[in-house]
């Protein structure tokens, strides 16, 4: 039986809505048997996939897929420095935090040194960025006394219990803590001549106000500083001072969750939230920090972690240990000695503008946005109306799927595509791309 999740997501498998072969069935039911009903596939019909290479991914047949859409392995699948980095440690020590060792000190100071500036002064490590934010939150209910939580309308920020409860974008049939208070997005493509900054702060102010008429104290507001879930919202840049002016008024902190837009992938700084010139008391990190190693974790001030770290004992045993240490340094030497933030700019802006021109022939481009290696393309009804078509964004993305670029969608329409390719995209790929996707808009104007 299909779920509802299936069905509020424009680029899933669905059974029996796509011929997919026999061999891909048999693996399909195979699969469903082992791994049970809460696994999910992408694409109408999914892929086999064998192999990683840069931007690409090479299925069971040999045929090679453009990777636009995995954030996780943010330097390319197999970057060799990392995998030579893993190696090394795994063939040498391979132990946890309960041991002294110096990767680990090499990585904090690394870290802490791309936050100029703040008052970010210490690094705690888990698995993935879940358990970040999962973490990010016992610290913010210690600090502040307070549980009330704030968040956008369609923010994914993990789906451990705790932090599923402040994720909208898991969907209606996961429940929302009566602590959580939801704030609209900044949409600039919707609020035309509207101040950003001072819409999102007049909305974060009266989420803190009913949170504290329901006698609940605020504990914090979380952001992904390029707001992906919502439809990749990066523009104008500072409009996010005000609110988090105003969640440190009302004695909570302000997380800023950078899993997606960390790394260097704004093309501009190292970290999202320094494009808004503020200051977060807690930086959330994820996978993306060791190139698909399981590694994660927090920067966080002193002040906000001093009490926790007094009256709590804080330790993940597999978080922190050598390898995936040694994978995080590695993926810091490569950004740097690749300039690789850089180069996120300047294919990023290829990539940008070339999709932005073709909106003169293709009517449902309503809208491209986006920075550095992000890029965010929102479908439309009607451009006038500016309505989201939900049906030709899926059409879209399995048409790219088909042409061999892989994709996905994202915002409360299900209509915006997210475009959100390996550091290392080049001029070639990018190009690649943008005439997959003129391609696929014509195929499926013709189709209706």
């Amino acid at each position: 039986m299909t779920s509802t999740i299936d069905l509020n997501m424009v680029n899933a498998y669905i059974p029996g809505r796509a011929d997919v072969g026999p061999e891909t069935a048999a693996t399909i039911a195979r699969r469903d048997a082992l791994l049970g009903p809460a696994y999910r596939l992408m694409y109408e019909r999914p892929l086999h996939i064998v192999k990683g290479e840069g931007a690409w991914l090479i299925d069971s047949d040999g045929r090679r897929f453009l990777d636009i859409y995995n954030n996780v392995t943010s330097l390319g699948h197999c970057h060799p420095r990392v995998v030579e980095a893993i190696t090394r440690q795994v063939a040498t020590l391979a132990t946890n935090t309960r041991y002294l060792h110096e990767t680990i000190l090499e990585l904090a100071e690394r870290l802490l040194a791309t936050v100029p500036g703040t008052d970010l002064a210490h690094m705690m490590l888990t698995c993935t960025g879940s358990e970040a934010n999962d973490l990010a939150y016992r610290i913010a209910k210690v600090r502040t006394g307070g549980t009330g939580i704030i968040v956008t309308e369609t923010a994914y920020h993990g789906f451990t219990d705790a932090v599923s409860q402040f994720s909208p974008s898991l969907g209606v049939t996961v429940d929302l803590g009566a602590h959580v208070r939801l704030v609209p997005a900044p949409r600039a493509y919707h609020a035309e001549g509207v101040d950003l900054g001072e819409r999102f702060t007049r909305d974060v102010e009266a989420a803190i106000a009913d949170l504290q008429r329901h006698g609940i104290r605020p504990a914090m507001l979380i952001v992904d500083s390029v707001f992906t879930s919502d439809g990749i919202l990066a523009d104008p840049p500072g409009f996010l001072k005000g609110a988090v002016e105003a969640i440190r008024q009302a004695g909570g902190l302000f997380v800023g969750d950078e899993v997606q837009p960390g790394f260097g992938r704004t093309g501009e700084h190292m970290w999202g939230f320094q494009r808004h010139g503020v200051a977060p008391d807690i930086v959330t990190m994820g996978k993306p920090m060791g190139n698909g190693q399981p590694i994660a974790g927090l920067l966080v001030t002193q002040d906000a972690v001093a009490r926790f770290g007094r009256d709590s004992r804080y330790f993940n045993t597999f978080a922190g240990n050598t390898v995936s240490c040694a994978a995080a340094v590695a993926v810091l030497d490569t950004i740097e000695q690749e300039g690789l933030i850089a180069h996120a700019a300047r294919i990023g802006t290829r990539l940008r503008e070339g999709i932005a021109a073709l909106a003169y022939r293709h009517e449902a481009i309503g809208d491209v946005r986006g920075v550095g290696m992000f890029v965010g393309v929102e479908i439309v009804a009607d451009r006038a109306r500016r309505t989201p078509d939900r049906e030709l964004t899926s059409r879209v993305v399995n048409l790219l799927r088909d042409k061999g670029v892989l994709i996905s969608a994202c915002a409360m329409g299900h209509n915006v595509l997210k475009i959100r390719p390996p550091l290392v995209l080049d001029a070639g790929q990018a190009d690649m791309v943008i005439a997959a996707l003129d391609e696929s808009f014509a195929q499926a104007a013709a189709g209706r």
